[in-house]
């Protein structure tokens, strides 16, 4: 590797660690059963929050059925936000570990 690629190579590597910082602190919400169960993420897929509308807790399976759909969309919000933020950096390439 020549001397520009190194440098090429470490600037882009200090991009995505501040990338992987800045996801620690940017937050996604999903939501479930027309907003009746919201999970609040992190771009590293760290649940900060469970909120569940009261009436929402009347029936039991009901309400594990859509905090866990919740879960899920706030997941894959999350995931495809770290995506395009890792892209800006990888040009699209999927780099294992980011």
């Amino acid at each position: 590797m020549n001397r520009n690629m190194m440098k090429q190579a470490q600037k882009q590597l200090a991009q995505l660690q501040k990338i992987q910082e800045e996801l620690e602190t940017l937050t996604v919400e999903g939501s479930a059963g027309g907003g009746a169960v919201k999970v609040t993420m992190t771009g590293k897929q760290i649940v900060e929050a469970v909120v569940i509308d009261p009436e929402a807790a009347e029936e039991v399976e009901l309400l594990q059925d859509m905090v866990l759909a919740a879960v899920n969309d706030a997941a894959a919000k999350a995931q495809e936000m770290a995506a395009q933020k890792m892209a800006v950096v990888t040009g699209g390439m999927n780099i294992p570990g980011f």
